[in-house]
């Protein structure tokens, strides 16, 4: 509402957005900005600024000109002007104003603006008298229209930033092209409690590789472990040593490699387990190279893998997410590209507008057998005391007999996993194991699982201080999801059989 200063009756006209206490209930800026400092930071800066654009602009300066010309002179008078000798942003009043005030400005905006808008050159001539205040009116009302558009674009960008990857998450069970998923679920819970009770029957005709994911190459201890107990049970299994900060068409390659040079040796068919990002470079190979590998690949199982894309990679990198606002963007490039000197395309081709157009140009071959999994991480205030092994420390200093003293390195991985797990949680009501939503995790036409035991994305791959000996640890679920490829293999292979017969 504006008042006019001639005594007039006042216009009543309607805002162009609702105020700020509005937007924040009409869910413009949600209530986790209250509970994260940074996104609060940036809600109160963009609430502020909303605030003052929201007292500035009416509608009545976007109306269309249907009135004559002289209600058109006063609306576009009435657009926010800001005066050097004013606090904040006064609202322009009526003509009478305009007329006394806007000679001096009107003269020197002359000299400045060229050619008037073609539109108006007819109300121009019908008011010659008035020609001075007809050029202000034009003037502020181009400068109203530049002040909205800005305004427009500012309204945009916060409700950009707000929705986030809402929009993306899940896309791949959306997508009605995609084959649809087989719950393997209760099978894969057999299998793990044979292997419990000391039955593997995984068998050791097929060599197995272990794909790493990002940042594998800073954490010693990944898929030691199940390293270890896979060989222990007559299973070759190999830890593929590529660059894992690199981009997914580059290991992509060198993984092609890895299962040629393993064929060629052993003439055994490989069995691939990809875990996080790994999975997706495996998957890679399999869509790039098929017709090379399709001989000398017996499956391939995606742990964990954010398949349809990542919420954490996306809003880092995505412009006009929070990366902007945080500097985090800026940060995930200094410590991949100079810190650990590696590609910042590892973490782009994680995003969901690259998971789309590399899955359109490469789907996984419909022939190859497929499982997935995914977790969901515990939030609870005991994963907070739970550490996870990532390295050993050697001290030879104080070791016995000349053999070193080996010392665990810990991390609180699940602690940091389970505060990823709910900023997802509460941001887009989605669940995860902490980096990977467990709809992105669900490969189109594979056989998935989903386990009800909570277990971060750590977990797989680094094992923890606290596990629970009455639980499967992380190498008996990796056994037990190669078991399921192959049983998915040998059914494959029936089927083709029945469909030839």
């Amino acid at each position: 509402m504006m008042q006019d200063r001639s005594g007039a009756t006042p216009t009543e006209t309607t805002p162009l957005v609702a105020q700020n206490d509005h937007l924040r209930n009409d869910g413009l800026i949600p209530q986790l900005f209250t509970s994260v400092p940074a996104f609060n930071e940036a809600a109160s800066y963009l609430s502020q600024t909303t605030s003052l654009f929201t007292q500035c602009f009416t509608d009545s300066s976007v109306e269309p000109s249907s009135r004559d010309f002289g209600d058109s002179n006063v609306n576009a008078q009435e657009l926010v002007t800001f005066s050097s000798g004013e606090t904040g942003g006064s609202l322009a009043t009526s003509s009478d104003h305009a007329s006394s005030s806007g000679n001096s400005s009107s003269a020197e905006s002359s000299r400045t603006t060229t050619d008037a808008p073609s539109t108006l050159d007819g109300a121009m001539k019908s008011s010659p008298g008035n020609s001075s205040q007809t050029s202000t009116a034009i003037i502020e009302s181009n400068r109203g229209q530049s002040g909205i558009s800005i305004f427009q674009g500012l309204i945009d960008r916060v409700r950009k930033t707000v929705r986030g990857s809402a929009d993306d998450i899940g896309w791949l069970q959306r997508d009605p092209t995609m084959p649809s998923v087989e719950d393997g679920t209760e099978r894969f819970m057999e299998i793990l409690g044979d292997i419990r009770h000391g039955v593997h029957i995984l068998p050791n005709s097929m060599v197995c590789l272990l794909v790493p994911g990002l940042f594998s190459n800073h954490g010693p201890l990944y898929f030691v472990n199940t390293k270890m107990s896979l060989s222990k049970i007559g299973l070759a299994c190999h830890i593929a040593k590529i660059h894992s900060e690199a981009s997914v068409e580059k290991n992509a390659r060198e993984i092609k490699e890895y299962i040629e040079e393993f064929y060629w040796g052993s003439k055994k068919r490989v069995l691939v387990l990809g875990h996080s990002k790994g999975g997706i470079d495996a998957a890679a190979a399999m869509s790039l190279y098929w017709p090379d590998l399709k001989d000398k690949v017996a499956g391939l199982v995606l742990a964990q893998s954010p398949y349809g894309g990542s919420p954490i990679a996306t809003d880092i990198l995505r412009e006009g997410q929070l990366g902007d606002y945080v500097n985090l963007r800026k940060l995930m490039e200094i410590l991949i590209s100079k810190v650990i000197k590696g590609d910042l395309q590892a973490l782009e081709d994680l995003t969901y507008d690259r998971r789309r157009e590399f899955l359109k140009k490469h789907p996984l071959p419909k022939d190859l057998p497929v499982v997935s999994f995914h977790t969901e991480a515990a939030i609870s205030p005991a994963v907070l005391a739970t550490l996870s092994r990532v390295a050993h420390a050697e001290l030879p200093m104080v070791a016995p007999a000349g053999q070193p003293t080996k010392l665990p390195v810990v991390m609180p991985l699940g602690a940091a996993m389970a505060a990823c797990a709910q900023l997802l949680q509460v941001r887009y009501g989605k669940k995860s194991d902490g980096l990977v939503t467990c709809c992105d995790a669900e490969v189109p036409g594979s056989i998935v699982v989903r386990p009800k035991r909570k277990l971060d994305h750590a977990w797989m791959v680094y094992s923890s201080m606290q596990d629970d000996p009455s639980e499967a640890d992380a190498s008996q679920v990796c056994e037990a999801l190669l078991m399921l490829l192959v049983e998915a293999k040998q059914n494959k292979r029936k089927d083709h059989a029945t469909k030839d017969d």
